[in-house]
């Protein structure tokens, strides 16, 4: 993407704290940075519990953030109170992760796809209609769906529902959360492919939320690895997969599956040891640190800043300018002299 276009979302040090029991906090979220041009794909992996979706949530501002800023086509809006977040909210949508839970089951198809348009008070009734009508159409469901309800659906046909309800105020920006999780392999790329078809004809913005490494590396142009809340690794999407530089996303990458069985059993697996940290009590230094085989004293007492590498971003120590100027001096490449 080029430098000159304005960035669609820019997110500054985003940090969400979630109060817990005896005034403690989970730190959910913690100083995450990236910013997503228009039409683009920014895909977000990461362990369960590692702030992926609670990140989402703050950027829509269903949760508001602790500190930091959220930057929306220029507008600032990270202090907005929800009145002042009406406008916004037509641009900026969501797609949720269980298609079982996020349709009403009271509604017909039509309602449920209906009611955004209602709520936002978008066109006159006829106009909601054939709006309804060409989103039915524009998901891959008949027609005659329009009067049924969602329990008459497959889990993959309800998450059609859940994207057409989320098309039906015609956004920019789309936070999906974990869309595929719930559904079988079949329709995952199914899924996949009707999102991609879209943003190529609607110039959408995504937030890709998943586990899926290779799915995410599929569908994104960037990709951000998250870890205890800290974006540990940041860059173009072939970059990021096909070669990692953080000691997490090889572990991550490593543990992917492969089809074929001879391939499969010549990979060579990182094997991580030790527990996540809680994210009640966070380490002071580098959260990888107590499961990472480079650790260093500098690791455990400081957390790593994001240097630049490779044309990525990376939160470790072994891409720090002083070591990589000693790394080139012995000729080694920086997990060589780190491992030694």
């Amino acid at each position: 993407m080029s430098s000159l276009v304005k960035p669609l979302v820019e997110v500054h040090n985003l940090v969400k704290n979630f109060p817990a029991n005896h005034g403690q906090f989970v730190h959910a979220v913690n100083n995450v940075s990236f910013t997503l041009e228009k039409g683009e794909t920014l895909g977000i992996v990461g362990e369960s519990g590692c702030g992926k979706s609670s990140m989402g949530r703050t950027i829509l501002k269903i949760h508001e953030p602790t500190s930091g800023k959220i930057i929306f086509d220029g507008d600032d809006i990270t202090n907005y109170s929800r009145h002042q977040m009406l406008p916004y909210r037509k641009r900026m949508q969501m797609i949720f992760q269980d298609p079982y839970a996020s349709l009403n089951p009271r509604f017909t198809v039509g309602e449920i796809i209906e009611e955004p348009m209602i709520i936002h008070k978008m066109g006159t009734e006829k106009e909601r209609k054939i709006i309804v009508q060409n989103l039915i159409e524009t998901v891959g469901l008949k027609p005659d769906h329009i009067r049924r309800y969602p329990h008459e659906f497959s889990g993959g046909q309800r998450q059609r529902i859940g994207i057409a309800r989320t098309l039906a105020l015609r956004p920019e920006f789309i936070v999906c959360d974990e869309p595929i999780s719930a559904l079988d392999v079949s329709i995952q790329a199914q899924i996949i492919n009707l999102l991609e078809k879209l943003q190529k004809e609607r110039g959408f913005s995504y937030l890709f939320i998943a586990h899926d490494l290779e799915m995410v590396h599929h569908i994104s142009h960037k990709i951000g690895v998250m870890y205890l809340g800290n974006m540990v690794e940041y860059g173009f999407s072939d970059d990021v997969y096909k070669h990692p530089l953080h000691p997490y996303t090889k572990a991550l990458i490593s543990a992917a599956p492969i089809a074929d069985p001879i391939l499969s059993r010549e990979k060579q697996r990182i094997i991580l040891e030790g527990e996540v940290p809680s994210p009640l009590n966070p380490p002071k230094g580098c959260p990888f640190a107590g499961r990472c085989k480079y650790v260093t004293k500098q690791c455990k007492k400081e957390m790593p800043k994001h240097y630049e590498y490779d044309g990525r971003k990376v939160a470790c120590n072994i891409y720090a300018p002083e070591n990589l100027e000693k790394y080139s001096q012995v000729g080694k490449t920086p997990e060589q002299a780190v491992f030694e």
